[in-house]
Formats: structure tokens, C-alpha cells, sequence
């Protein structure tokens, strides 16, 4: 069992490990009752948090969501409020996220807007929900226009990640839900990175102490970055860079993601974008050829792609605009000077947007 503390504003603790439900007693808190969302793929582990929170005298209120991105649409979110002020649900009552990285944004969302603001537990079912967004307090939604494009800064109580929860999870997931890790490897702990590279069958093994180790030290990665940048406002502070490191890769996969109708797996999509991010830094900021390497070289260990055809360069361009780092009409990359040192690069030349497109997509 791994337990590390996220020291922001209101201090929480992600328990990482077998047996991690254990704890949903004493983060359960005063509730009267408990608003269970979850998705259809997880009624078995929502009906367990269910029953746990009855055997803790809490009263739980079952709030199926659509699976997935399908579930963070604005008609989801009114039907869960909606849900909440049928059961007369209270500011000192609790929301509980069960599922994928989806369903707790939803989730925190849900919980940050009723009643402007009330409790809410996140308890990750995926490996993408365990590293990235179950842990930093961003919540939100998406519209027909752009991903999380609507959302709310909202921490949890807690975060819950029982790994038995994850056993049985198909290999495309696993796989892909790492790639959150790896991107904090490749900005913040090169150990992550060689770890998966030693041994990838192990690391894809969600029964083994090298998963358990991998996802633990992304978890302290993005538990600093938070702890010091909760609202992602500091942009660069003293050489320093702010929250935003954690969006290495992100601005071409949510591209991807909306061009591709929320069909790709984000992990997917983000590890083809940080072979862009990869490529744009040695066009920019003279990043080895050694390192641009080493992204296509784990991806490729994990089973993943490296690159990416389904878009021309104008149709990701366009979308990569709207990019919620983007400043006006100003781009802004998280890129990357050398291994573990990563940097803002805003408005990067268009030729060298257009030839690290080129080197991605086999066209």
C-alpha cells in the first residue's frame, strides 16, 4: 500500500494499493448519504461502494452515467443534478466517482456545482483515472467544440485506488493508461520511464510491484505539481514551470481526440502527442535525437502508436487553437529542453508546427 499526501489548500491523501476501499469509512466523514456515480461498465464495484457506505450508516444514492467521454456531456451533468435534488441531497452529504478517468471528472464536477460546492471521493477503476484524473482536483466536462472545455478547479477528500478494482482491465487499457505515467517520466522522473522499458509485460501487470511502483511515483509527480500550482496559474514562476507541466502531449491528443469524435483512448492520443511534442522541441529547442528516440521506443513497448494520419496538418492546427493553454491566438507547448527538463515554448514557428506534423504522420 502506497499513500501519498496532496498538500494543497485543502490537503488530501491518494491510497494506492489492495485493500484501499478499507478506507472509505473515515473519508465518508459526517454524510448522511452518498451519491454513487458511476458508469454502466462498473455497476459490480459501484454496488461494493454502495454497500460499503451502507455497513458505514451512510445512505447511498445510485447515479448510473453513460460510459466514458460519453458521460461528460451537459445532459449528463443536469441529469446527475437532477438526480442529487430528488434525493435531497445536502452540502454535508458526499459524492463518490467511481470509474474511469471520465466518470470522477464528471464526478468532481458534479460536486463542485450542486449546492456551489460539496464533498466528493474519487474512486479510480482504470489506470488513466489512477494517475491523472482522480488526483489534482480538475473536474469537468466536454463540449461538441473542444474537451474540458468546461470544468471547475475542486479537490476530493480522498482518493481510493483499490487495485483489485483494476484486475481483469483489458491490456489496450492498461497500456494506455500508463502513458499518463510515462509522460510524467519523460518531464519529472526518468525512472518511470527506464522502469517500463526494463520490463514492459511486468509494468503492464496491475498485480505487480513494478506497476504499483510505476503509477505510485506518477502520483508524487503530479502531487507536486498540484501541491504548488492547484489552479494552474503560474505559467513559469522563477525558471520554474507551473501546473502545466502535466499537459505534456496534450495539445495535439486533445486534437486528435476531437477530430476523432472521443473515439481514441486518451493515453492513445497522448502518447501520439508527445512524439509531436518530442519532434517540435528537436525542430525548437535542439532536443536530442536520442530522446525524441526513446518516446517512440516506450510507446512501441507498451503496443501503442507513434503516429497519426487521420487529420491533415490545417483540420489539427485549427484545433489545437483552442487548446486551453492557448493565450488569444498565442499557442502555448509544454516541450522539453532535454530529458526531466520541461519548458512553456509559446508560439512556436508555424514551419516547425507543420514539419513535426509531418514526422508523425505517414501520409
Amino acid at each position: 500500500m502506497r499513500t501519498i499526501h496532496v498538500r494543497t489548500q485543502q490537503p488530501y491523501d491518494v491510497v494506492i494499493g489492495v485493500g484501499a476501499l478499507d478506507r472509505l469509512p473515515e473519508a465518508l466523514g459526517g454524510a448522511s448519504q452518498a451519491a454513487v456515480i458511476f458508469s454502466s461498465a462498473l455497476a459490480v464495484a459501484a454496488r461494493e461502494v454502495a454497500r460499503r457506505c451502507e455497513a458505514a450508516g451512510v445512505r447511498p444514492c445510485l447515479v448510473e452515467v453513460p460510459v466514458g467521454e460519453a458521460a461528460k456531456t451537459t445532459g449528463t451533468l443536469d441529469a446527475c443534478w437532477r438526480a442529487l435534488a430528488r434525493a435531497d441531497f445536502t452540502r454535508s452529504d458526499v459524492v463518490i466517482g467511481v470509474g474511469g478517468g471520465a466518470t470522477t471528472d464528471l464526478a468532481g464536477f458534479v460536486a463542485a456545482t450542486f449546492l456551489r460546492g460539496c464533498a466528493w471521493i474519487a474512486v479510480p477503476t482504470s489506470v488513466l483515472g489512477l494517475v491523472d484524473a482522480a488526483v489534482g482536483g480538475k473536474t469537468g466536462a466536454d463540449l461538441p467544440e473542444g474537451k474540458n472545455l468546461i470544468g471547475a478547479f475542486w479537490e476530493p477528500r480522498a482518493v481510493l485506488a483499490d487495485l483489485d478494482l483494476l484486475a481483469g482491465l483489458p491490456a489496450d487499457e492498461v497500456s494506455s493508461g500508463l502513458v499518463e505515467a510515462v509522460k510524467m517520466g519523460f518531464t519529472s522522473d526518468r525512472r518511470i520511464v527506464s522502469s517500463v522499458l526494463d520490463d514492459p509485460a511486468e509494468a503492464l501487470d496491475v498485480t505487480s510491484e513494478r506497476f504499483l511502483d510505476v503509477v505510485a511515483r506518477a502520483v508524487r509527480v503530479k502531487a507536486a505539481a498540484v501541491s504548488d500550482d492547484l489552479r494552474e496559474k503560474t505559467s513559469q514562476v522563477g525558471g520554474q514551470i507551473g501546473r502545466e507541466v502535466l499537459n505534456y502531449g496534450h495539445t495535439l491528443a486533445h486534437a486528435i481526440e476531437t477530430h476523432e469524435g472521443y473515439t481514441w483512448r486518451h493515453g492513445v492520443a497522448v502518447g501520439v502527442g508527445m512524439v509531436y511534442a518530442a519532434e517540435l522541441a528537436r525542430l525548437t529547442l535542439r532536443l536530442s535525437e536520442a530522446t525524441v528516440d526513446l518516446h517512440r521506443q516506450v510507446l512501441t513497448a507498451l503496443g501503442l502508436p507513434t503516429a497519426y494520419d487521420g487529420a491533415t496538418f490545417e483540420e489539427v492546427r485549427a484545433l489545437m487553437a483552442r487548446d486551453k493553454k492557448t493565450r488569444g491566438a498565442h499557442l502555448r507547448f509544454v516541450l522539453l529542453r532535454a530529458f526531466g527538463e520541461p519548458t512553456i515554448f509559446p508560439d512556436p514557428p508555424e514551419d516547425a508546427l507543420r514539419a513535426a506534423y509531418a514526422a508523425i504522420a505517414p501520409w
